[in-house]
């Protein structure tokens, strides 16, 4: 049997809810496929004078919100398939947690280790002017995801800036501080990961001092929950990023495992802790395990076999529909994605408004609004999950898709019967 597409994953998760629901067939169709994607080719100069053709997406999803937001990874493994997924769970993440945006993806497939400086930035401003006449403040607005960052984003704002001949600060989110960027918008994810693990072990009654943790992915996701989560009293035991994997029984502190890998390239090789592999490190005895890495790592091969108390996605799409009625049927509390890591957007969604006004927050303000959006869009989710037996994954789906199904009637696009 071939294996499901990333995106299939994602028309099974809709149709899931969809059947919940009972949803209008006009609302599903508008959602089974994104508005539009945007393949382009980027030549690019190369340090030796040779033209390299890279090629890249953007796809957006639905804009029946507002404007449509998502990130763009440069990753050899980027695919329209994949970009295509990332858009449609953009949809449904902005939706659930009440704010005006539809869902895009972007991607480009290049491994960004393997350029330079210059290369970089000449692919990132060359992939921007490729895509600038679907994207604006108004339209769709990128943000940084796997293997992008800040200083990315600077060059996608500049570059836009130029073709337009006007300062566009609110083309992306995640930028600097000193271009535009808002305060707490760099470690926004984790910080969302940090307050739905808060509540999800409430609901579930764990005590968060001592809890055992796994965190899988070491980037700027895992690295900054597995922090935050040690500052709520957890033990961080093991963690893993693409060149190798690291465990201690007694606990070590994430922050120097953070400057070991900024130093070193890796987390391996972390003093006192042992070598692990990334399987053993999903099925480890732990009571929280972070998925903070890529698609598809918890699936009806592995999912019998996970130990944790408690699984909360920090990634997009680490666990399949297979898997997650495995993970129901064992009574675990699985927080998805959708849910999870929505701390990110919602903190660009900040970043965007303060753009726009040019008036900016304390950092202190930033995390007050992020932590009241976040406890709220839990509590939706974790009161639909009791309220109709379905899991923590369908419940994220019917709250956002009421949303939406609401929005899509009020402009017209679908057609109920029984309003005017």
């Amino acid at each position: 049997m071939a294996k499901s597409t990333v995106y299939e994953n994602v028309l099974k998760q809709l149709d899931n809810a969809a059947k919940v629901l009972n949803l209008d067939e006009q609302v599903k169709e508008l959602l089974q496929e994104p508005m539009r994607t945007l393949s382009v080719s980027i030549p690019v100069k190369m340090d030796d004078n040779s033209i390299h053709v890279f090629k890249g997406f953007r796809c957006q999803h639905n804009d029946v919100l507002g404007p449509t937001k998502g990130g763009i990874r440069f990753h050899p493994q980027v695919c329209e398939d994949e970009v295509k997924a990332l858009a449609a769970w953009m949809t449904f993440k902005c939706s659930l947690v009440g704010i005006p945006y539809g869902g895009a993806k972007g991607g480009v497939i290049v491994n960004p280790k393997e350029l330079s400086r210059n290369e970089l930035e000449r692919l990132s401003r060359g992939f921007i002017q490729a895509i600038s006449p679907i994207i604006g403040p108004d339209k769709d607005i990128p943000a940084p995801d796997v293997y992008t960052d800040a200083q990315v984003m600077s060059w996608f704002m500049d570059e836009f800036s130029k073709l337009k001949g006007v300062n566009t600060p609110g083309l992306v989110t995640g930028k600097p501080v000193v271009l535009g960027g808002s305060f707490g918008r760099h470690s926004a994810t984790a910080r969302g990961v940090m307050y739905t693990v808060r509540e999800a072990a409430k609901a579930i009654d764990l005590d968060l001092n001592g809890a055992t943790v796994a965190v899988q992915g070491y980037g700027n996701a895992g690295s900054f929950s597995a922090k935050f989560l040690n500052e709520l009293g957890c033990k961080i035991v093991a963690c893993n990023d693409s060149k190798g994997g690291i465990y201690c029984k007694t606990g070590f502190d994430p922050v120097e495992v953070a400057k070991h890998k900024e130093e070193t390239g890796s987390v391996k090789g972390f003093k006192g802790c042992k070598e692990i592999s990334n399987q053993e490190l999903l099925t480890m005895d732990v009571d929280i395990l972070i998925p903070a890495a890529l698609e598809n790592q918890i699936t009806k091969n592995n999912a019998d076999k996970i130990k944790a108390r408690m699984l909360v996605e920090a990634a997009n799409g680490p666990t399949t529909p297979e898997a997650d009625e495995i993970l129901f049927s064992k009574n675990m509390m699985v927080v998805p994605d959708i849910l999870a890591n929505a701390g990110g957007v919602t903190v660009s969604y900040f970043e965007w408004v303060q753009n726009i006004a040019n008036y900016y927050w304390s950092k202190e303000e930033v995390d007050r609004k992020l932590e009241a959006i976040m406890v709220e869009a839990f509590e939706k989710v974790y009161n639909t999950h009791e309220e109709l037996n379905v899991n923590m994954r369908v419940s994220a789906f019917i709250v956002a898709i009421k949303r939406i199904t609401e929005a899509m009637e009020a402009r017209g696009w679908v057609y109920n019967g029984d309003k005017c």
